[in-house]
């Protein structure tokens, strides 16, 4: 299997389950392949056949994009090392969920959610411990007693109940079935949760530190805050109180306005706005839904609202001439 049938069956799978697709980024380097929502669900998804292809920095810029934009990030592929990745299993990767196609289907097409995750070490699933404590006391079991069934210490099994630690999946399977009780806990990949103390991670704000970039320096003056990036279709995302930008910053050539075409389509998906900033002189004003303004356009505002008008106001004239 190649990375275009593995996008083109991601595609196939998130448009079956409902869910608006992105053009493909097939610009390098790219922190993502596509991005997809469904209604209030945004999903930035990197697509690898070996998820250990994915390195670190990739996945800081993933990872921030989702928490500035409200998505989640998720790795699609089909092998780790030298095995095929499992079905219903998540691997994380830097944080990152990662899954097959099949375990991608299961969960947005089915509603199957996977139960087991894996770590060094092997699989394991994460067990509700409040269900394994009733069940335990219901059948009059001591803590003691079950863990002599099972083969392990007592601290083992209170620590199981307590929600502190993973079992193997033989574990579970045993527990279910002396207890006769569903114990696995299934697994949300859309959200990214602390290992340790298994609560999800608090969203970061955007940098209020002016960037080195000049014109990315102007719109920090007009009052925006600046997420620059360095691996995405855009340059930056810019934000003020009311609106979020997807920014570009190029002169007009053959490659931006590929860029800002892939910036539209993206746009549309993020919700958000797609403005590109041109050294030089434009030869038009939109591409696609994307916004161009020159710099020296740029230079004559004195406030995101005036910006934010200008945008409107290109928007609205591309709109009315097609």
């Amino acid at each position: 299997m190649t990375k275009e049938i593995l996008i083109h069956q991601i595609v196939d799978v998130l448009q079956q389950s409902g869910f608006i697709v992105s053009k493909r980024c097939n610009i390098r380097p790219r922190s993502f392949d596509l991005a997809a929502r469904k209604d209030e669900t945004l999903i930035f998804c990197k697509v690898l056949y070996n998820i250990d292809g994915l390195n670190e920095e990739t996945a800081r810029e993933m990872k921030s994009l989702a928490r500035y934009l409200r998505g989640t990030a998720v790795l699609v592929g089909a092998k780790t090392r030298d095995q095929m990745l499992e079905d219903s299993v998540v691997y994380m990767r830097y944080e990152i969920p990662a899954v097959n196609v099949q375990t991608l289907y299961d969960y947005f097409v089915e509603n199957v959610p996977p139960l087991v995750s894996a770590a060094p070490g092997g699989l394991y699933v994460s067990i509700d411990g409040d269900v394994l404590k009733e069940a335990r006391q219901r059948t009059a079991m001591s803590l003691g007693a079950l863990a002599t069934e099972l083969g392990v210490s007592r601290r083992t099994i209170s620590k199981y109940e307590e929600g502190g630690m993973d079992a193997s999946i033989d574990i579970v399977l045993q527990l279910e079935e002396l207890l006769d009780v569903a114990l696995a806990k299934s697994i949300d990949i859309l959200h990214c949760f602390d290992k340790d103390m298994n609560i999800e991670r608090p969203q970061k704000k955007m940098s209020d530190t002016q960037p080195d970039d000049g014109i990315l320096g102007m719109l920090y003056a007009l009052g925006y805050q600046i997420m620059s990036t360095s691996q995405a279709p855009f340059k930056a995302i810019s934000k003020d109180t009311t609106d979020t930008l997807l920014t570009g910053v190029s002169t007009y050539s053959s490659a931006m306005i590929k860029r800002a075409d892939l910036m539209s389509s993206i746009s549309s998906v993020t919700r958000t706005k797609s403005v590109f900033i041109i050294n030089g002189q434009i030869k038009s004003e939109t591409v696609e839904n994307t916004v161009l303004i020159e710099k020296r356009e740029l230079d004559k505002l004195s406030g995101s609202d005036e910006l934010a008008e200008l945008i409107y106001e290109r928007t609205k004239k591309h709109r009315m001439d097609h």
